[in-house]
């Protein structure tokens, strides 16, 4: 059993309540509204999930510092308008090292922090060292609160902490996955709000399926566009929280982005809209911070453009949506893509011959270089199947200092390799060999004989010797053991002369 304490009473705070309380742990519900507390208490109901029963396990509470006393989690359920009010008014009582879970979505305008990092900055300031987990997905309050079967995330940069997440929100209604791309969840859970409206706004002009699916396409594309140039890994785009929470939002009837949308389209005005929804919009929310972040990182985001329009300039539905068709021609497939392929398609008619090897590749250093310089001349064209974070985690049982995509920047950089995969399971390497036409399989000889298996694939297979005198594992223990037992430089830059006379 884990004892938690809920920030906030709404929907979504609530259902979670509710589930957690039914899988044997020990909930405590905090709201900033006392006469939400007294309904909850009087009526064991939350309004909008009328359907609902509370267990009398259940605790609520007004007094935040019962909701924060003694907590294995603490989960912040509040609207995103409020994380940055409420992480304020709880960073003196929260403890260092408290594993915190966030599941509101948002981006804040100006600092163009993710939830999790707004919190992050208001406890920082306190003096605070948390562990801070992002828990998001196609996860509506009206399904979990009936225990309909639903999948989320738990996302954090320390798998030991989404994973200790998973194990205490996972159940036979609800899967939890782990994904360490913070960031690349949190900005999906966000921006898809928007893309829900723009679907809601086209539902209510009178659109159908075909509209919809287009802009739920092509909003992902925006998503992943945005997210990719912030260094997001581009799997989570198509994972759960990423296209599946944007499917759910843009499409069900339980999503208030999707219902506020449609009564924009039918003519109402955005205010209206809201009111008649009765609860918090994020998708208006979000667009601010959203577009000075396309500016930011110089992304094209048309269909987010067309809604800011529509909602805060006044522009005409159907005028806007005209001029999305009307955009000039383009390509779904972009010029590097193109490139590639053609490249992988040409065996047949230039010879050319293709490498590929596999690693994690962690701490690069001239012993990785040499390998893949040693690999590349055995070729024409060299892949590098890159370990993910999760495989290297869940497989190997290694833990990387760099993450998957940064790993893969380094590689990219290197004129020797044409071209970086993921590397996902063992299992792999015999599709891998067909579908990129491969001639030649390349390993460090320390693995010599492992994947002679190949072979039967029609490809060669090369063990090549490693650089004696250097190693990952190495640099690591050597920059430790100088640097002393506790880990710190003997020496800062303040302590550096740096114009000697």
């Amino acid at each position: 059993m884990s004892k938690i304490g809920i920030l906030g009473a709404g929907t979504w705070g609530v259902a979670l309540a509710r589930m957690l309380t039914n899988c044997g742990h020990d909930v405590t519900v905090w709201s900033a509204l006392p006469q939400e507390i007294d309904d909850l208490l009087a009526t064991r109901k939350q309004k909008n999930l009328p359907d609902m029963v509370i267990p009398e396990e259940t605790k609520f509470t007004k007094g935040i510092e019962e909701v924060c006393a003694d907590k294995d989690i603490f989960l912040f359920a509040v609207p995103s308008v409020f994380v940055r009010s409420t992480a304020k008014v709880v960073a003196p009582l929260i403890q260092n090292d408290q594993v915190i879970v966030d599941v509101a979505k948002g981006i804040e305008p100006g600092t163009l922090y993710t939830m999790t990092q707004v919190i992050r900055d208001e406890l920082k300031k306190a003096g605070k060292r948390v562990d801070l987990v992002a828990l998001s997905g196609p996860t509506h309050a009206e399904e979990v609160a009936r225990d309909i079967p639903t999948m989320i995330v738990s996302a954090c940069s320390d798998m030991e902490v989404a994973r200790k997440v998973q194990d205490i929100f996972m159940n036979s209604c609800l899967r939890v996955y782990t994904n360490p791309d913070v960031e690349g969840v949190e900005l999906c859970g966000a921006v898809k709000n928007i893309i829900a409206l723009a679907a809601g706004i086209a539902a209510g002009l009178g659109c159908g399926d075909n509209t919809k699916a287009a802009l739920i396409t092509r909003g992902m594309a925006e998503i992943a566009r945005l997210g990719k140039a912030m260094g997001c890994y581009e799997q989570t785009f198509s994972g759960l929280a990423g296209m599946g929470d944007l499917i759910v939002t843009a499409t069900s009837e339980h999503s208030r982005n999707n219902r506020c949308g449609k009564l924009i389209g039918q003519g109402m005005n955005p205010q209206d809209a809201v009111k008649a929804v009765g609860m918090v919009v994020e998708g208006i929310n979000a667009i601010p911070a959203t577009l000075q972040l396309a500016e930011k990182y110089k992304v094209s985001m048309p269909i987010t453009e067309g809604v800011n329009e529509i909602i805060n300039k006044g522009a005409n539905a159907q005028e806007r949506l005209s001029t999305l068709m009307n955009r000039e021609k383009r390509s779904e497939i972009g010029n590097r893509l193109l490139y590639e392929h053609a490249l992988l398609q040409s065996r047949r008619e230039t010879g050319m011959k293709r490498v590929i090897t596999y690693g994690t590749y962690d701490l690069l250093h001239y012993g990785h270089i040499n390998l893949l310089r040693r690999a590349k001349a055995l070729g024409d064209y060299l892949i590098v199947v890159l370990s993910s974070d999760e495989f290297n985690w869940n497989e190997k049982h290694k833990k990387t200092y760099f993450t998957y995509e940064q790993r893969k920047q380094l590689l990219e950089s290197i004129r020797y390799v044409d071209l970086v995969i993921p590397e996902e399971n063992w299992q792999q390497k015999r599709t891998d060999v067909h579908e990129y036409h491969i001639d030649t399989f390349v390993m460090g000889d320390d693995w010599k004989g492992k994947f002679d298996f190949l072979k039967e694939e029609g490809v060669d297979v090369v063990y090549l010797p490693r650089t004696p005198e250097i190693s990952s594992s190495q640099m690591k223990k050597d920059l430790h053991d100088a640097d002393g037992v506790d880990g710190e430089s003997k020496i800062t830059h303040d302590d550096i002369n740096t114009d000697p006379e």
